[in-house]
């Protein structure tokens, strides 16, 4: 019987947690031929959620001794909020099954899709079934037009396969999945990564579902940071930018020259107007000033990469609990 581990990255999810666990229980009933695992990652929450965790995981395993019909439930817990996609690596990392599925805990990547998504890569010889949101129902029209931006940004500056309205929410294969853990960068994209590792995907199109409980952890600024992420991991566009910006300037700088003097020589004294030339100044300060902020984005995640510092450190593992007590 082929396993499949569940990763479920929470940062304070204690109230959506117990919906998720039971809509996955029913999930798993209409899957016999397949066991689950649930393995959540708390991302150093400030809620009850490892407290929910634990309490979830104790009852859970007093149920398996009398029943195998339903998923166990293990959890990791990170020393802090490293951030989602540090928890994603370090649930699909631990991950056993033979299958990994990524999915959120606020029930807004259906566990109803969980089977057509197994039966994709196990019948119809794909490595990795992905989910796209086709509606963004629910959300503020600001970040949804700055959503789909972004995707057809990326899509002209970068060679990764990026689908606009794509999810986190994916099953792979062990082939994919050992693929995935086996990029180690510390700044982590993993919409990036998931297409630059390849193999062959396949798309599901739902309808946007809305929280069942809580808040977005991702503000209009967060995102932002996020898609910089994106653009300076998988693209060398805004250095390019930056260099055909520098060049521009010099061409336009010394046609300009030319032109003072030549008005100069003709004539005479007209080789004045100083706020234009503040104007101008100003101007190609900010172009300066605009390509050494490029260029130091860049430097800076080349800076972290070069520490080598771990991507997460857990202080709770029940996965390596269970092996020191056998």
């Amino acid at each position: 019987m082929d396993t499949i581990t569940l990763v479920i990255p929470c940062y304070n999810e204690e109230k959506t947690i117990p919906l998720l666990y039971k809509e996955i229980v029913k999930t798993a009933k209409v899957m016999p031929y397949v066991q689950m695992e649930l393995l959540f990652v708390d991302d150093g929450s400030k809620d009850g959620t490892l407290q929910v965790l634990r309490n979830l995981r104790r009852e859970n395993h007093a149920a398996l001794e009398q029943s195998a019909d339903i998923p166990r439930v293990d959890y990791i817990s990170l020393s802090r909020n490293f951030g989602k996609e540090s928890a994603m690596y370090a649930g699909v990392s631990n991950a056993k099954g033979d299958y990994v599925a990524i999915m959120d805990a606020d029930l807004q990547d259906p566990p109803s899709l969980l089977p057509e998504m197994y039966r994709a890569v196990t019948e119809e010889g794909y490595d990795s079934v992905a989910t796209r949101r086709i509606t963004r129902k629910g959300e503020p029209a600001i970040r949804s037009f700055f959503a789909r931006q972004f995707y057809h940004v990326m899509k002209k500056i970068s060679d990764v396969e990026l689908m606009d309205g794509a999810r986190d929410y994916r099953l792979m294969n062990r082939k994919y999945v050992n693929a995935f853990i086996s990029m180690t960068e510390y700044n982590r994209f993993s919409k990036g990564l998931f297409g630059w590792v390849g193999f062959k995907t396949k798309w599901l199109e739902f309808e946007n579902v809305e929280r069942v409980a809580g808040e977005t952890k991702w503000s209009f600024w967060k995102l932002f940071k996020y898609s910089l992420d994106g653009i300076v991991a998988f693209s060398e566009a805004p250095l390019y930018i930056a260099s055909v910006l520098g060049a521009s300037m010099c061409g336009v700088s010394f046609i300009a020259i030319i032109f003072i003097i030549v008005r100069q020589l003709l004539y005479h004294n007209s080789a004045y107007g100083w706020p234009s030339m503040v104007c101008i100044i100003i101007l190609i300060g900010g172009i300066q000033l605009l390509s050494i902020g490029i260029l130091g984005l860049y430097f800076s995640k080349t800076y972290l990469e070069v520490k080598k510092r771990p991507i997460y450190i857990a202080s709770e593992n029940t996965l390596e609990e269970e092996l020191k007590a056998e």
